[in-house]
């Protein structure tokens, strides 16, 4: 395989839009499609549809909340699901699936209500306890990617309106730091690699918003992070509007890159 993309995409509940991400998975054939929020149990996951596609489909989650499932090219020779470090796991919002030459974290990061509510201290807690999952489990230099909505838009230029907007439980200092922390131990922003400083490119567009996608109302809070072994060898990232705008969408965009691999790395 000498490329591949990867792509990440709040379903916003997988079996409301399997009409989106089977077209998608046909028409693009990534190696790896990240999906959150797909608000499924486990017993109740559509694997049939991605199975006629040629697609494994690891997977976590419960009826009406949260889930994390990740559908690949090959079966992974390792999934686990959720934190080992002695808290609640939280299997429906990280799962980490490993292949013959990479590994795959797929994150549905909590959204945190208001900044005075637990719920947002309980998010800050969550990106530590990630810092710390990476630290204990992997290294920068092994190629690994970490997908998937983090619910953080981490510059000025990734939300519509940074004045008004300041302070959000997705654009504030804390946030920041917590984002700014997971690239200091070794990941990169894959799609700013390939569009520094390009305001107007969001991955979010509210449902609650009239018209959010055609008044550019977004935010860009769902990510592709790489460690160096594969953010050099990323040829481009783009976000794919159509899946937002099409029939009964989520409200949120795919979000893919593409990187050049060979499979002995």
């Amino acid at each position: 395989m000498d490329s591949f993309i990867v792509a990440t995409f709040n379903v916003n509940s997988i079996r409301s839009r399997l009409h989106v991400v089977i077209p998608w998975l046909e028409a693009n054939r990534p190696r790896f499609f990240c999906m959150q929020e797909t608000k499924v149990s486990d017993d109740e996951f559509p694997l049939s549809p991605f199975e006629d596609q040629g697609y494994h489909v690891v997977f976590r989650g419960e009826k009406r909340y949260n889930g994390v499932a990740v559908a690949s090219l090959e079966k992974p020779g390792h999934f686990s699901a959720g934190f080992d470090d002695g808290e609640p796991p939280d299997e429906d919002r990280l799962i980490c699936a490993r292949y013959d030459d990479l590994t795959i974290l797929n994150i549905y990061a909590p959204q945190g209500r208001s900044r005075d509510h637990e719920q947002f201290r309980y998010k800050l807690r969550w990106f530590e306890r990630l810092l710390m999952y990476l630290e204990r489990n992997h290294s920068p230099d092994e190629p690994l990617l970490c997908c998937g909505d983090l619910n953080i838009a981490p510059e000025e230029i990734d939300v519509h309106d940074p004045k008004r907007l300041l302070g959000h439980v997705d654009f504030n200092p804390e946030v920041w730091e917590a984002f700014d922390r997971l690239k200091a131990w070794g990941l990169e922003d894959v799609f700013r690699r390939h569009h520094p400083g390009e305001p107007g490119r969001y991955t979010f567009f509210d449902y609650r918003v009239p018209d959010s996608l055609g008044r550019g109302l977004g935010w860009r809070i769902d990510h592709i992070l790489a460690t160096p072994p594969l953010s050099s060898r990323s040829a481009d990232s783009f976000i794919d509007l159509e899946t937002r705008a099409a029939e009964r969408p989520s409200d949120h965009a795919v979000l893919a890159a593409r990187f050049h691999w060979c499979c002995d790395g």
